[in-house]
């Protein structure tokens, strides 16, 4: 006989009940390119790869890499509508590291002007 969700879920400890919903929010919080793409922004491969002006096959080379540039990761992520921040952890504190935002800055500036002459 099927039992009801709520039912088990009581039946466990709050100490059992606060380590599974932390696990569910780690869950959500550590995603795959191809898991923010589908989950969060809830896209295709090729609304992706027409706002970054490439192919749907490298949209799909991007989110199986293991390596890739942090200028990659910041324009795949931009395309999905999100931000990219750079952090390094210490054990007193964290730091956030901006010097490739401007270089994204930068880069997106240029592109601007860019497509702005070809459109004259």
């Amino acid at each position: 006989m099927a039992r009801n969700f709520q039912e088990l879920r009581n039946k466990l400890s709050p100490e059992r009940r606060a380590r599974n919903s932390d696990e569910a929010k780690r869950a959500l919080l550590e995603m795959t390119l191809q898991e923010l793409r589908q989950k969060v922004a809830d896209l295709s491969q090729d609304d992706v790869a027409e706002a970054l002006e490439v192919t749907q096959g490298y949209v799909s080379k991007l989110e199986r890499q293991d390596d890739m540039t942090v200028s990659k990761l910041y324009a795949f992520v931009e395309a999905l509508g999100g931000v990219v921040e750079i952090r390094a952890r210490f054990p007193e504190r964290e730091v956030q590291i901006r010097q490739f935002e401007e270089m994204v800055k930068q880069r997106s500036a240029v592109a601007a002007k860019s497509a702005h002459k070809k459109v004259r």
